[in-house]
């Protein structure tokens, strides 16, 4: 299936309004349900324009912001300048050519980025491979969807996901105490030109201590 050209959208990804408040939602949720400290070394997979990873910089030692958009990183590292924000750094990586995750982590997020990812199963992996023993991992993404929510499909390789199915994934990873839990919600018009109401989680999981 075609990637999306996320670097064709980055200049105006911000000023969709709704898109904004989920990023705010899904980094209140993490706020909620984490117990965030100041020694806390955190990526952000998938970060875009880097909405969650500013959210969350506040609360913790440092955020690296990775993405496969170079578009989208030169918004957010406007922003780490324009805000001066010196525990921020962003990172290209791109696991479709090959590029592997590298560093070690004490949580792990990624927002509304799972379902442009193919293959979900060695991306945990990598997930688990850098998260430190007792680490926290925070996914979220949408519930299933039926294909509806995205105007365009292009680069959409999931439509949604079963939490029971992913709470399965995190397991196989080496994730323990797997929970779900509400985190946004969007009404807007689906591509049936119905509108209709979806829905955003936010699962966690803790790195065992056998993990890799």
């Amino acid at each position: 299936m075609e990637k999306r050209d996320f670097d064709g959208v980055a200049a105006s990804w911000d000023e969709h309004p709704g898109r904004v408040k989920v990023a705010a939602d899904i980094a209140q949720t993490i706020v909620r349900e984490v117990a965030l400290t100041s020694d806390m070394e955190v990526m952000d997979f998938g970060c875009g324009t880097g909405l969650v990873s500013i959210a969350l910089q506040p609360f913790v030692r440092s955020v690296t912001g990775v993405d496969s958009s170079a578009g989208m990183l030169g918004i957010f590292e406007a922003k780490i300048a324009r805000l001066g924000l010196g525990n921020v750094r962003t990172q290209f990586c791109d696991l479709a050519r090959g590029d592997a995750l590298s560093g070690r982590y004490d949580l792990v997020v990624s927002a509304m980025t799972l379902h442009h990812v193919a293959e979900i199963e060695p991306l945990f992996g990598q997930f688990a491979r850098i998260t430190a023993p007792g680490g926290r991992l925070c996914i979220a993404d949408l519930d299933l969807d039926d294909g509806q929510f995205h105007d365009d499909n292009t680069g959409v390789f999931h439509f949604g996901f079963d939490r029971a199915a992913l709470r399965e994934v995190f397991a196989t990873a080496g994730f323990e105490n797997v929970e779900a839990t509400d985190a946004a919600e969007v009404l807007k018009t689906g591509r049936d030109g119905k509108e209709r109401r979806f829905t955003v989680f936010l699962m966690t999981g803790t790195k065992g201590a056998a993990g890799g």
